[in-house]
């Protein structure tokens, strides 16, 4: 196990820093996330140096359609998490800490991925699959290695994190895709097991930084798809964080304990997407289900398509430079 960090001893206890559930552990116990233990008075994550699975993606699996649109991205995850959503599609991993499943994981040090990312040509690694705050330790390793090789760094990311630990990795960080799974506090508080206001909270903070930022809300048919909560969320999308932050608005489908919720309609997505915009949103996309033309990027200015998608891949660029070809109006990303 690695000593953790972002700790303090509290007599028996120990409270763990590194989210906003602030964990209070007592001696031989996990904190919620299931990976961080209070072994004789210290912290230590058991989840260091141990993943998964690591996968090879188009960047805009993560969802990133503004950060190098096109590239190769690394990505990688662990075990444990500190939500509970009840929906979540990486339950087997994520959950098994809590569930008491036992999870095969394979060993593979930092100096390893990076030289992974550098075989298969990534420009970039992502911490994802599982929430990346709760493996801070091995993710905080590999980036900085990854940022001396020149290669970028994202997190995929419920946006829990602590302000400390935002501290620690914005130096590194370059993107990060945030979920904001509802406006509504009871819904995180019953079904995802923690505040909406933390992870606000958290996206205000990012949205002052240099870190690219993008958004995402997945639609579940009764919990929180009704027009009155989009509209809360796409309004504080854009008086929050700004009218250019891109914003995803994916598909549900039946999954771990809302196995009986029905998948999310085309319907409901082109009406989500509708009001998003309507809110002044510039950069809308509908993602997890096939819907003609969701996915592209639209220059604002001259409503002509600068980025032609279909599913994951790139069928056409064109942005020049950071620059609709067509008009000269600059779309907000980071482009080769």
């Amino acid at each position: 196990m690695k000593k953790a960090i972002l700790w303090e001893k509290k007599n028996s206890f120990i409270q763990c820093h590194l989210c906003r559930h602030s964990c209070m552990i007592p001696e031989g116990k996990t904190g919620i996330c299931g990976v961080r233990i209070n072994k004789e008075g210290a912290l230590y994550s058991k989840v260091w140096g141990k993943t998964t699975g690591i996968g090879i993606d188009p960047i805009e699996k993560k969802p990133l359609f503004h950060f190098y649109p096109g590239s190769s991205v690394l990505s990688f995850g662990t075990v444990g998490c500190n939500f509970r959503c009840m929906f979540c599609q990486n339950y087997t991993t994520s959950q098994a800490p809590r569930e008491g499943r036992y999870i095969e994981q394979e060993d593979i040090t930092p100096e390893e991925i990076i030289e992974l990312a550098k075989k298969h040509d990534c420009q970039s690694i992502a911490y994802t699959y599982n929430e990346p705050t709760i493996f801070l330790e091995y993710a905080l390793d590999c980036m900085k290695l990854a940022k001396k090789n020149n290669i970028k760094n994202i997190f995929v990311s419920n946006g829990y994190f602590s302000k400390q630990t935002l501290g620690l990795i914005e130096p590194y960080l370059d993107a990060v895709n945030i979920d904001l799974k509802s406006f509504n506090p009871e819904f995180y508080s019953k079904i995802v097991g923690a505040k909406l206001e933390g992870v606000l909270d958290s996206l205000k903070l990012v949205a002052k930084t240099k870190i690219w930022l993008e958004v995402t809300t997945l639609v579940i048919p009764g919990k929180n798809d009704s027009p009155e909560e989009m509209k809360s969320i796409a309004s504080f999308v854009k008086e929050e964080l700004g009218e250019d932050v891109p914003f995803h608005i994916s598909a549900f489908f039946p999954c771990y304990k809302m196995a009986d919720v029905p998948s999310t309609s085309a319907e409901t997505l082109v009406k989500a997407k509708k009001i998003a915009i309507d809110e002044g949103l510039k950069y809308v996309y509908v993602g997890n289900i096939d819907i003609e033309r969701a996915e592209d990027t639209i220059c604002p200015r001259c409503k002509k398509t600068v980025i032609k998608r279909s599913r994951y891949l790139i069928e056409e660029n064109n942005v020049i430079g950071s620059k609709c070809r067509f008009c000269g109006e600059k779309i907000n990303g980071v482009f080769e």
